[in-house]
């Protein structure tokens, strides 16, 4: 199992990644001025990065429990990225339409764009993570 310490790593470089990434291109994709843009990804990076310690913290125990394990072959990494999007988006989507004062029916379109880019974002940094810093088998006593 991972520490706290590095969960929180993860997570907020995890979180400034995406940042860097997305509110240029979320500023691109939606023609909303870059600090608006801005303040919605930075609120919703605030609100993933909670999320993102909870629900890898959840997911690893749940799959210790069901698996004995914590290796992540290719289809639970994918598994994975599309639970923890699901779950952002049901909280992320009433903030957008409110923040950007659209309706939930835009706020559904623009946050699928955030997801669909974060889905894919997700699976390559956590595999990328995953390969630079492996999870410690079980120890041995």
């Amino acid at each position: 199992m991972r520490s706290t310490s590095e969960r929180i790593r993860h997570a907020v470089t995890f979180e400034i990644i995406g940042l860097a990434l997305v509110t240029p291109l979320g500023t691109l994709a939606f023609g909303l001025p870059l600090h608006e843009i801005g303040l919605v990804a930075l609120v919703s990076a605030s609100i993933a990065t909670f999320w993102n310690y909870v629900f890898n913290l959840g997911f690893d125990h749940a799959q210790r429990r069901l698996t004995g394990g914590l290796r992540r072959p290719f289809w639970l990494r994918a598994g994975h990225a599309v639970l923890f999007e699901i779950g952002l988006l049901a909280v992320l989507m009433p903030y957008i339409a409110w923040q950007l004062g659209v309706s939930l029916w835009q706020a559904l379109v623009m946050d699928l764009g955030f997801a669909a880019f974060y889905l894919v974002y997700a699976f390559a940094f956590n595999w990328a993570w995953d390969t630079l810093f492996p999870l410690a088998g079980p120890r041995r006593g």
